[in-house]
């Protein structure tokens, strides 16, 4: 179903009594009452070709130029395409009027041979050196990069890189789509802390503590409907959770509404059969003044079923608005011994390169370790080493026998083909695996489509789902989180905590770190 502008979610029409309407309107801040709304949506109408289903359906809403905007939503409700119709990469019915030029961020650098300076110059063409030099300092960017040729940066520099560039471009406004995905603790840290002296960007970004420092206010796509509030993701959260137990309360004198009114409508229905049934009896009757009477009882009693009927479909529409995120259970296998897995002196060679030196761990049956450190510390090349797979390396690295490892990879890209045929070559119950995949917010029909049509953060979840199914001894994530919702990730902390299973992983979320892990274990490199 396509979502719904929020106003339709308080119109005068609804059901819901004069004190939630109240209520709503004391925590939802429309952008319709503000001024200087300079990028204004009207009837926005959008379906992929080939598809029943609207992504958005008559949707207006309106977005200051001034404002640092989070975009929050599930995987799937269609961040990323709505960043594409502002763009106008896309046809879409409706209006989009706005008086800015819009920058998407990640852009396409067409010639990575270039030096830094020279993509730059594309970038920002207008920009001045000590301009660049200037978000270099705030970007803790050393000014010697601009010497150095594009492709030798890693993912976390180019990414800090193109944002000063098109930061740099007066009077645009930049659609930023998950520029953490390459950044780890420290660096999200420090590109927030940008952020937040930067306006006038749309973010989308599934990382709370990132957007809780740097934006104004958060743009939500729920399961319904379309919001707009001032403040930051965990204002949002807060008031999502009041209105959601308010709903919930509802939604009960909601379905207790509806019983009523479905046996009511029963009722009315056996009368008026009942009526029609009489001009057929035995005995002497004035059948035509029978006649005139069952016809008017009958008109009477459709009208009334009718409007029966109306309000049980009014008041089951009002049931589908809260955002579920049920619990998830699993079963993990328990491991015979205390230890699993110990690393003694351990150093990672790559070339001449050591990327890890004298690094020490031991997973103990019912830990959480959380590996923490800069990109190109070796975290990754501790988890594969973990995974028995051939790394260059020194030290004792002893892994229990008979160990049951379920892996979780950073790169999600290979994915094809349907979940049913994925669920059999991988050896997990289907049973098990659909239901989790529910739980995160896969609808029936996702079942049928092929995963390659899959969003990034639908991809990510496959491979949660897959491994949550696997009854394992040991859990190893690398980066699982990557491009996964909030509410999904909250979802999987809460599973996380209450299950126990021993993991080891690598995670940039802040949250789910301090959240999740039992010990942290800083890698230095």
């Amino acid at each position: 179903m396509g979502l719904r502008p929020s106003c339709r979610r308080i119109s005068c029409k609804s059901n819901f009594s004069q004190k939630y309407r109240r209520y709503l309107t004391t925590y939802i801040q429309y952008p319709i009452i503000l001024k200087m709304s300079l990028i204004n949506i009207q009837k926005l109408t959008f379906a992929y070709e080939g598809s029943s289903d609207k992504i958005f359906d008559k949707v207006s809403f309106s977005i200051d130029t001034d404002w640092r905007l989070g975009f929050c939503g599930r995987n799937g409700r269609g961040k990323t395409t709505f960043l594409k119709l502002l763009k106008g990469d896309l046809e879409y019915n409706g209006v989009i009027s706005k008086s800015v030029k819009f920058d998407y961020f990640p852009m396409e650098v067409k010639n990575e041979d270039n030096l830094v300076v020279e993509i730059l110059n594309e970038v920002a063409p207008s920009a001045e050196i000590w301009q660049i030099q200037k978000e270099f300092s705030l970007l803790s960017i050393d000014e010697d990069i601009l010497w150095r040729q594009y492709l030798t940066l890693s993912g976390g520099e180019k990414t800090k890189i193109l944002l000063a560039g098109l930061f740099l471009n007066e009077n645009n406004f930049l659609l930023i789509d998950e520029p953490t995905n390459h950044l780890d603790i420290v660096g999200r840290e420090i590109l927030a802390k940008y952020l937040k002296g930067k306006k006038g960007f749309i973010l989308v970004s599934h990382d709370r503590a990132f957007l809780d420092e740097c934006v104004s206010h958060i743009l939500s796509i729920n399961k319904e409907n379309i919001e707009i509030i001032s403040g930051n993701f965990s204002t949002w959260l807060r008031e999502k959770e009041k209105r959601d137990a308010f709903e919930m309360a509802e939604n009960r004198k909601l379905e207790s509404e509806i019983t009523r009114l479905k046996k009511a409508s029963e009722r009315t229905a056996r009368w008026s059969d009942k009526v029609e049934s009489s001009k057929f009896g035995s005995g002497p009757v004035d059948r035509g003044f029978v006649g005139a009477k069952s016809a008017s009882m009958m008109k009477r009693s459709k009208a009334i079923e009718k409007r029966q009927n109306d309000s049980i479909e009014e008041k089951s529409k009002l049931l589908k608005n809260i955002e579920r995120a049920d619990s998830i259970k699993i079963e993990t296998e328990k491991y015979f011994a205390e230890r699993l897995i110990s690393m003694a002196d351990v150093a990672i060679i790559f070339g001449e390169k050591k990327v890890l030196k004298g690094f020490n761990i031991s997973i103990e049956r019912g830990q959480r370790i959380a590996l923490e450190g800069v990109n190109g510390s070796g975290k990754s090349s501790v988890l594969k080493l973990i995974m028995g797979q051939k790394i260059p390396h020194s030290g004792n690295v002893n892994i229990g026998s008979r160990l049951k490892i379920s892996f979780v990879p950073q790169d999600a890209s290979h994915l094809k083909g349907n979940l049913r045929d994925y669920a059999r070559e991988e050896g997990v119950d289907e049973t098990h695996f659909r239901m989790l995949l529910h739980k995160l917010d896969f609808s029936e029909n996702q079942f049928e489509k092929d995963m390659k049509d899959f969003s990034a953060g639908q991809k990510k979840k496959v491979l949660i789902a897959k491994s949550l199914a696997e009854k394992a001894h040991l859990y190893v994530w690398d980066e699982a989180l990557n491009y996964v919702d909030i509410l999904s990730r909250i979802q999987i902390e809460e599973m996380l905590i209450e299950n126990k299973p021993t993991m080891i992983f690598v995670e940039h979320d802040k949250t789910f770190c301090e959240k999740v892990a039992t010990e942290i274990v800083k890698i230095s490199g």
